[in-house]
This record gives structure tokens, C-alpha cells and sequence, in this order.
């Protein structure tokens, strides 16, 4: 079949060339489709149900609204775990799902099992499901800004409550309705509201009670339609409004009478514009603001969606009053364009010194631009497949490319036709007619096609099992080896079509069959060095085993981790306070955090995010921010060449000073990472499980206190379960029952007294605002106040028939008031209660780190029965990637071994050709070892690539000796020439292959880190691999078939 192919090539060269060219401008309109993206999203299939339950605490919470959502969620088709959160106001489920579950039939089956849950939850709670976004869906962020000395049309300057109005009711319609937004979330600031606040005396001198003016509010507030008339052949509908329309219409409105005189609001409570009782903040460079954030709805790409929301917002800004800016804080786009930068920066420094490699070895301009050519042929061609597949352009994807082994089957047969070419043309003393040409293209052709298909089939085989992997690892690889197949593919078709027929075009007239300076030099060293290693057999034998013996110790012996860092330029500090810690209080303490970060000069801007925001995907404690910090170009820094670590150390010490806060210094990207993978935000977690929570936090501390010790361990930190203030309100039943108290009339008192209870709402056109009644501020904070809150007892009628005067009584007649501790929140894990242990591993890799952790644990801390503890983070993807590799690196192997064995027809050859694999992960281990670089998921995969490419050039030369001792060579002869004659392709191949690796391996740019190891491990293999090929694999020729000739003597 391939000589068929290529016989057609050569035939119809110029249709071949045609065909090529519109498969090239396919890629070329591709390529302007081509998704681009800084990393796969590797989110699970998981749905969030947000449960908000004003007033509960962590405990009501989790009884109450977590424990029956868990239950009707448990037994969901396809579920693989649930976690929740329950904290003070909030319950928060995360039901993850297998992967490959369609995210729309999870989301419709996870709402029909809340619709059965409402009916045992408490009255008013409503659990809504989370937006339809991937963990990496926060692309785009921006503040709320006013600038210097702008003001309102009334003249006062702008409050935190009109950014907000500006933020809920200008910026975020407008952004919700941008292709591929599928929620916009906002925090910081204080939502609009209508206040009114009764005078709890006033109350009593009218005798009327909070429930009164509830009432009161909800029947002035409404509008009603009434049909319609017809009149003269005209229809009028009819309507009889009555909403409030402004604070007067709310003051005016009646609650009652008193001696036969109206009683209005405005007798008994003032109304005004009030603040929310809010759940977060925002603030940036020390002052309080607003941030939005834009969730990009799940399956779409993020700089696409980043980039119309950039284009929207600078519309959005020409609507905005007068002195107000929407400032972008964070675009995904930077970070993507400059992975993307770092890919292509790589990719173009790796084609040019493939086609240098190839003008020297080759010596034929036109050969060398023939063969380059299909560099971008393939990529063109992969970039046609990946459109097609979905997959983006990314550090991963596009992270295992290298033109080197993209272009070796074109190198080996460009340089077969040039040598018999030029030995024709030397054997008959003249230029070659067209048919000889062709002829002697389509011999030169066949003589190495098979061998270089089946090492171009080999490298497609060993990422085949890539594929295998699942999870988080198995989004990371799956698209780095779908690009790679793709481009080898490409490559392959071309090598067996566009590049026959451009040979027999290009390549006519007076070939020089006299080696270059290069190779003369390259076989002056070559010969007598491989002819000391047939003569000293025995100790080339021995050496070559000693080093594969001694990488596989010193692999044993290396550190391990997932994946490396993807360095993303800007850092993410988590500060954690106290918990109880107030949210004004919170605010005040990230001021001056702000302002210090703000003293490092390589800083640009901080902002913040404390507490939860109105969309609960990351709810946090009010104690706890989020801080964002972002650098300036490295050009403006005062020292350019300052290192990352040196950054961390320089804020790690700044902020050290300021007093109050722990913190967890990570990045944005790697944040949410850690969090999707294992729901928390560090490198390593040690979870606690049981049932008590104090039992749960006494082994925690222990396990922080052994985690301090063990070398590497940062951010050390056990979760904040408890140290919650709670004010409660304890009732005395006794008492109440003399008079004729039911609980529920003391906690509804207590309810809208404080918490504030919703009478309606204020329409201002499309804008509405919460009408709430509730004390006023100055006595809701007064502990006092809330003795003498007074309750209306209930009336008895006389015996006169007679209604008596409304009495009541204060509520510290009937309860006390008590300051406890409480627990702060409450996780659970697949129905089970866990405390978390985090931490960050600086300075080592996390494989040894998590072994010697492990160790000092299960030593030194003493687990009661019943509880038991289990790690996550990025270890538990690590162990899972590795078991997984540790069944599919062997069948990759195996299949490598069943190819050659098919290629060769003997054990015996493809056994020889296999020991390039052995020997090329010496050199692997080895440039891993010599660059201080640990074992990763990125170095496997780079493993398994060289595994493919290390037997490509061993492949070529058995196939050639083979071939000079079926023509009649002697053993010893077929094998010195065959050695001989292939050093310029296995030189060639193993210089451009590594080559292209090269700038990869180099790299400093965004990203860099992703792909060094891969790029490090290939560089590495290929080197010891080929002084393999060249000087023992003929050694191991001659000893393995030095008995078959003995045999054909005798």
C-alpha cells in the first residue's frame, strides 16, 4: 500500500502539491478559529446549591438545610461526592459528579431532589443552584470607582451604597448579556434600602408592636388590576395603583388610630435610605469599593469571552454618571496571551533551529527548506484537528509539540534521496534523466519508509495511552496528546506524499555527493571511536548497564510532584483573622494591609474581596479576604532580574508586620485549582474525619504541630471551626407561660427588631430596593436595648366585654442574654464531618514532603477509634496520575516491543532496537537531576514521548544493516558500513529533535514552568540515546548475530 502511495505521489506530483496547499489554507482559516486558552480547565462536573438562611447559625445551618439536602441529593445517578459548608446565614452543597456527565442533565436532576427537600426545610429557605460556570470561570474582574472630587447632581459626594446602585443596576445588566456570561457577581459596598425603624417607646405609647406596622406596610404597598370596560368601542383597562413611590408615600402611610386619631408611620419610626446588613466587602489600594466579577458560562473559551466583556466594558464606562469609572482589575486575557506568547515564542525558536540543524547536516538549500516545510504543514493540519475536536491552544496542548520529531520521517527520507541521487549521478557520470529521477526518488523512498512509519507509529502509540488517564491529570494530558498524534499524523501523510513529489520537483541538476565540513568532521571522530567499541565489546556492554542501573536508583531517590507551577505572574494572598471578627472591622484591618503591600515597589494594585458575595460560590467567613495582588510589568521593576522567590520572601516579610492576620500567599489560577481538585486551596491537606467537632479540632491541632515541623511545610493552618461569638437569646418557658407567651411571638420580635424583616419592595422604574423594618442602628448595637425590647403579652377581654389597654413586658423579664462561643462553620464531606490541616510545600517537592509527613503523623499523633484522617490537595491527583501511568507506561511499552517485533519479523531485532528505551531515560533522569527539577506528571509524559523517539534511529540502522547482509555483506562489514552510512540521519534526527526542544527547556516566560520538565526529559533521553544507537547498539548487533553467522559457516 505505501509503495502505492508514494508511486501516485510521484505520478501526480503537482495534484499532491495542490491537495497540500488547500489543506494548508483549511489550517490557515482555522487558525483564526483556533480557541486559545493559558491552561485546559480541568473542573469537575459539579453543581453548588446555595441555601441562604439569615440568622442561623453554623449549627442551625447544618442540622437544618445541610444534612436533609445531603440526604435527598445521596443516590443521584452518576454522583461521585458531595462537600458542604454551613456557615452563619449560608449552607453551600457541592455535588460532584463522574466526569462526562452532561452538566444540564446533573443541574435538572439535582433541582428535582431540592424541590422534594423544601418540604423539610425551614419555612422561607430557598436552595438555588449555583451559576452554570467552571471553577476557572472568574475571567474578568473590575472596580466601581469614582474620581477625584466627582460628585452627585445633588452635590454630595458619592457613598458605597450609590457604587453599589450603579454596579447592580447599570453595569451588570448590560454584562449579562455578553455571549458566554452566564452571571455576573457583585460585592463590596451596601445594597439600597428602605428603612424604617420604630422607636420601640413610641411603639408602646400607641400600643401597637412591630407586627402592626409589617402589617401596616404590606397593605399600602401594592397595586391591583381590576379588569377592563368597554366604552364607546374603546377598551380601558382598569387598575387601582397603590405602591409607595418615595420615602413621604412610606411615612404617610396609616398603622392604626389612637383615641380616634390617625396613627402613621411617621409617629412611630423614621424612614430613610439604610444600609443592607451585608455578608462581604470589597476594597482596593486601602479604600473601600465595589467589585464585579463576570462567571463565564461552562464549555465557552476564556479569552474569547474576556476579550467581548473587555469590549463591552469600555462601553458601559461611556454610560456611567459623570466622575464614575469601571476599572478592570483582572482580564484572564493577559494571563493567556502571555502563555500564549511563551508557546509561540518557543515553537518558532524551535523551527529555526530545526531548519538551521538541517541546512548544516544536509548541505542542499532547497533540501533543508523542503523538509521545513512540513513543519508548518502539520501544524496547519493539527490546527484543522483541533478545531474540529474542541481542543484549545494552550501551555498543555501545544506543550509536548517538537518540530524536531515532527520532521524526523521527512529528514530520513530527504537525506536517502540526496544520497542516492548523488551516488546515481557519480555512477554514471551525468545528470539523471526525469524518469531515472523519479525512479531513484521512489527506491530512496521505499528503503526507509517502512522503518521510519513504524518509528512515526511507535511515538503515536506511546501517547496513545495518555488517553487513558482520567480526572484532573487526564483533562491536563488528554489534549497535549490528542496535538501531538494530530501533528504526527500530519507529518507522516506528508512524509509519504507532499514530500516524495517535491523531491522529484525540486531537487534537479548537479548533486554533490561530498560531505560537508560538518559530517567529514563529525565521521573523522565517528570511525575511530566506533571501531575501539567493537574491539572493547564486553566493557561497552557492562558500561551501558551500569548507567541504566544507576538512573533507576537515582529516580528513586528524586523528588516528586503533579504538575509544576504555572508561574502566573500576579500573586493571591488569603488573610485569615479571628474568627468573630466583625466585617467593619475586617475592612479597617485590610486597609492597612493594603497600604503596606502597597510600599513594594514591584507592586501595581491590591483589592480585595472579604466575607461572601451575593452569588455564594466562594463563601467566606467575614474574617477572611481575598486578596488579589498585581504586578507591574517586569520592565518597570526596579530591579528586572529580581527572582519570583525573591518576590515571595519580600512579601512575605512586608507583611509579616502587620499584626492580626494569618495568611496563605498562592496565585489566582493555582487558588482555584487546588480547590476544585480537593476543595482547599493549598498544595497539601490532612483531612480529620468524625463526628465531634472538639474532638475533630484537638487531633487537627496535633497534626498542624507535626506538619510545622517537617522541612518545607508553610501556611501551616488548621480550618477555623469555632471561636464564633454568638449572642443568645435564652427564653424562659416558666416565665413566659404565666403570661401566655408562645415562643414563636418572642422570636418574631427578636427577628425583625434585629435582623430586620422584609415588608416589600420600592420600585424606581426598572431599579427595586428592599422596604425593611428594623431597629434603629444605635440601639440594635446595644445590648441593653435588647432587654427592654418590649413584648406584647396577650389580651384577655373583661368581663365588661371591654378590650383592655395593650400591656407589655420587656424581653429580660422572660430571657437572658448570653455571649458564648460557637462553632465558626461546619464541613462535611460525603455525610461526614472533617476538620482540614493545610499546607504549602516551599523549597522541596511535595512526593517526599507527604512521605515524611505521613510518617511523622501516624507516629507522633494518636487517632481516637471512630475518626480517621486522609490526604488531598495535589498529592491525592499525583498518587492517582502515578498509579495510573504505572499500568499505562508498560502497555505502552508493550506495544512499542509488538510494532518492532511486526517490523522485523525476529525477537531477536526488535529486543536490540528496544534497549533504546532503557538507555534513553538514563539521559532523562540525568538532565532532570542536573537541573534540580523533580518528577512530575509533565516529566512522565516526557518519558513516555522519549520512549518512541529513542527507538526511531535504531529502528533505521537494523533496518539497514539488515538490508546490507540480505545483499551479502559480512557480518562485521554490513555492520561498520550501516553504521557509517546512517550517522548523518541519526544525527540529524536526534540534533533536531532536541533542538526543538531546546528554547522550551530555556524558557522564562509565563508558562515556562509547565513545560520545562517534558522539554528537560526529552533533551536529556535523546542525547544518551543516540550515542546508544551509534556505538552499542552496534556492538550488541555483533555479539546477539555473531552466533547466526558461525551457523551459515558451518
Amino acid at each position: 500500500m505505501i509503495e502505492h502511495i508514494l508511486k501516485f505521489s510521484i505520478r501526480h506530483r503537482w495534484f499532491i502539491l495542490m491537495a497540500t496547499l488547500a489543506v494548508a489554507v483549511l489550517g490557515v482559516y482555522n487558525y483564526q478559529r483556533l480557541p486559545i486558552d493559558a491552561v485546559p480547565d480541568i473542573t469537575n462536573v459539579q453543581v453548588q446549591v446555595n441555601s441562604e438562611a439569615p440568622g442561623f447559625s453554623p449549627l442551625e445551618a447544618e442540622q437544618r438545610i445541610t444534612f436533609p439536602v445531603e440526604t435527598v441529593l445521596a443516590g443521584l445517578p452518576g454522583l461521585k461526592e458531595t462537600r458542604s459548608i454551613s456557615r452563619y446565614g449560608l449552607s453551600q452543597v457541592t455535588i460532584i459528579f463522574e466526569d462526562g456527565t452532561d452538566i444540564y442533565f446533573a443541574r435538572q436532576l439535582v433541582n428535582e431532589r431540592i424541590q422534594e427537600a423544601k418540604g423539610n426545610l425551614p419555612p422561607g429557605i430557598e436552595p438555588t443552584m449555583g451559576p452554570i460556570a467552571t471553577g476557572l470561570g472568574e475571567i474578568f474582574m473590575w472596580s466601581v470607582e469614582t474620581l477625584e472630587g466627582a460628585r452627585k447632581p445633588d452635590g454630595m459626594e458619592y457613598t458605597p451604597a450609590d457604587l453599589r446602585t450603579i454596579q447592580d443596576w447599570i453595569i451588570k445588566p448590560q454584562l449579562r448579556n455578553v455571549p458566554g456570561v452566564t452571571e455576573v457577581n457583585s460585592i463590596g459596598g451596601y445594597e439600597r434600602q428602605f428603612h424604617v425603624t420604630p422607636d420601640p417607646e413610641k411603639l408602646i405609647a400607641f400600643g401597637l408592636t412591630f407586627r402592626d406596622i409589617l402589617n401596616a406596610l404590606g397593605s399600602n404597598n401594592s397595586n391591583i388590576g381590576a379588569g377592563y370596560i368597554e366604552k364607546s368601542g374603546e377598551q380601558y383597562l382598569i387598575r387601582a395603583p397603590g405602591q409607595v413611590m418615595n420615602m413621604d408615600d412610606i411615612r404617610n402611610i396609616i398603622i392604626g388610630n389612637h383615641n380616634g386619631t390617625p396613627v402613621y408611620i411617621r409617629n412611630v419610626a423614621d424612614v430613610g435610605i439604610g444600609k443592607e446588613l451585608r455578608t462581604g466587602a470589597a476594597t482596593k489600594d486601602g479604600k473601600e469599593t465595589v467589585v464585579g466579577t463576570v462567571f463565564m458560562l461552562i464549555g465557552e473559551n476564556s479569552r474569547t469571552v474576556s476579550q467581548r466583556v473587555a469590549g463591552k466594558m469600555a462601553g458601559i464606562n461611556n454610560t456611567l454618571p459623570e466622575g464614575v469609572v469601571a476599572k478592570t482589575v483582572y482580564d484572564r486575557t493577559t494571563l493567556v496571551d502571555k502563555a500564549i506568547y511563551t508557546v509561540k515564542k518557543n515553537l518558532v525558536e524551535g523551527a529555526f533551529l530545526v531548519i538551521v540543524i538541517l541546512f548544516l547536516f544536509l548541505g542542499n538549500f532547497r533540501a533543508a527548506i523542503l523538509t521545513a516545510l512540513v513543519i508548518p504543514l502539520s501544524m496547519l493540519f493539527t490546527i484543522t484537528g483541533m478545531v474540529g475536536n474542541r481542543v484549545s491552544a494552550n501551555l498543555m496542548s501545544l506543550g509536548a509539540l517538537d518540530f524536531g520529531i515532527i520532521v524526523d520521517g521527512a529528514v530520513i527520507i530527504v537525506e536517502n534521496c540526496i544520497r542516492r541521487l548523488a551516488e546515481e549521478q557519480h555512477r554514471l557520470g551525468r545528470l539523471l534523466t526525469r524518469a531515472e529521477r523519479f525512479e531513484i526518488v521512489f527506491d530512496a523512498s521505499k528503503e526507509v519508509r517502512k522503518a521510519t512509519m513504524s518509528g512515526e507509529l511507535i511515538i503515536m502509540i506511546v501517547y496513545l495511552p495518555i488517553l487513558a488517564l482520567t480526572g484532573v491529570e487526564g483533562k491536563m494530558f488528554h489534549p497535549m496528546a490528542f496535538t501531538v498524534i494530530a501533528a504526527l499524523l500530519g507529518a507522516a501523510v506528508l512524509s509519504m506524499t507532499f514530500v516524495p513529489a517535491a523531491v522529484a520537483i525540486l531537487l534537479t541538476g548537479k548533486l554533490s555527493e561530498k560531505q560537508n565540513l560538518l559530517m567529514r568532521t563529525a565521521q573523522r571522530v565517528y570511525v575511530p571511536t566506533l571501531d575501539f567499541a567493537m574491539r572493547s565489546r564486553p566493557a561497552m556492554v557492562s558500561f551501558a548497564v551500569v548507567v541504566v542501573i544507576l538512573s533507576g536508583l537515582l529516580a528513586g531517590r528524586m523528588g516528586s510532584e503533579f504538575i509544576p507551577s504555572l508561574d502566573e505572574g500576579d500573586f493571591a494572598l488569603h488573610a485569615l483573622r479571628i474568627p468573630g471578627t466583625s466585617l467593619s472591622q475586617s475592612v479597617e484591618m485590610q486597609y492597612l494591609l493594603e497600604k503596606k503591600i502597597k510600599e513594594i515597589p514591584e507592586v501595581d494594585t491590591v483589592y480585595a474581596k472579604i466575607g461572601t458575595a451575593d452569588i455564594a460560590t466562594d463563601p467566606m467567613p467575614p474574617s477572611v479576604s481575598d486578596n488579589f495582588i498585581m504586578l507591574k510589568p517586569r520592565s518597570e521593576w526596579a530591579n528586572p532580574r529580581k527572582s519570583r522567590s525573591e518576590l515571595v520572601h519580600t512579601i512575605e516579610e512586608t507583611i509579616s508586620k502587620v499584626p492580626g492576620n494569618n495568611y496563605e500567599l498562592t496565585q489566582p489560577i493555582q487558588m482555584r485549582f487546588n480547590e476544585l481538585i480537593a476543595g482547599v486551596r493549598s498544595d497539601v491537606a490532612v483531612k480529620v474525619f468524625g463526628d465531634d467537632m472538639d474532638t475533630l479540632l484537638a487531633v487537627g491541632k496535633d497534626v498542624s504541630r507535626v506538619l510545622e515541623k517537617v522541612s518545607g511545610a508553610s501556611d501551616v493552618k488548621v480550618e477555623q471551626v469555632t471561636g464564633l461569638p454568638v449572642m443568645t437569646v435564652k427564653m424562659n418557658r416558666g416565665e413566659m407561660a404565666r403570661y401566655g407567651l408562645n415562643v414563636s411571638d418572642v422570636q418574631e420580635v427578636i427577628e425583625v427588631a434585629f435582623g430586620g424583616k422584609s415588608a416589600g419592595k420600592v420600585f424606581e422604574g426598572d431599579r427595586r430596593f428592599d422596604l425593611i423594618v428594623r431597629l434603629p442602628e444605635h440601639k440594635r448595637n446595644d445590648m441593653e436595648a435588647l432587654k427592654r425590647i418590649p413584648i406584647l403579652i396577650p389580651r384577655n377581654t373583661g368581663l365588661s366585654g371591654l378590650e383592655p389597654r395593650p400591656a407589655y413586658i420587656p424581653l429580660g423579664a422572660i430571657a437572658e442574654v448570653a455571649i458564648e462561643q460557637g462553632p465558626n462553620q461546619i464541613s462535611r464531606e460525603n455525610g461526614k464531618r472533617r476538620v482540614v490541616v493545610t499546607a504549602n510545600v516551599r523549597g522541596r517537592d511535595i512526593g517526599s514532603f507527604v512521605d515524611e509527613a505521613q510518617k511523622a503523623i501516624s507516629r507522633s499523633v494518636p487517632v481516637p477509634a471512630g475518626y480517621w484522617t486522609a490526604w488531598g490537595g495535589q498529592f491525592e491527583q499525583m498518587i492517582s496520575a502515578a498509579k495510573r501511568l504505572k499500568i499505562v507506561v508498560p502497555i505502552a511499552l508493550l506495544l512499542i516491543f509488538v510494532l518492532l517485533f511486526m517490523t522485523f519479523g525476529t525477537v531477536k531485532d526488535a529486543l536490540l532496537v528496544f534497549t533504546g528505551v532503557p538507555f534513553a531515560m538514563t539521559g532523562g533522569v540525568a538532565a532532570l537531576w542536573l537541573r534540580d527539577i523533580p518528577l512530575s506528571i509533565s516529566a512522565g509524559v516526557g518519558f513516555i514521548a522519549l520512549s518512541g523517539v529513542a527507538v526511531l534511529n535504531g529502528l533505521v540502522m537494523i533496518s539497514f544493516i539488515n538490508k546490507l547482509r540480505s545483499e551479502g555483506k559480512q557480518l562485521d562489514e554490513a555492520v561498520l558500513i550501516g553504521a557509517m552510512s546512517r550517522l548523518r540521519p541519526v544525527l540529524m534526527t536526534a540534533l533536531v529533535a532536541s533542538m526543538g526542544f531546546i528554547p522550551m527547556a530555556l524558557a522564562t516566560g509565563t508558562g515556562a514552568e509547565v513545560q520545562r520538565p517534558l522539554a528537560t526529559v526529552v533533551i536529556g533521553g535523546i542525547l544518551s540515546s543516540t550515542s546508544l544507537t551509534l556505538y552499542v547498539l552496534p556492538v550488541l548487533y555483533r555479539i546477539f548475530h555473531y552466533t547466526d553467522d558461525k551457523k551459515k559457516e558451518a
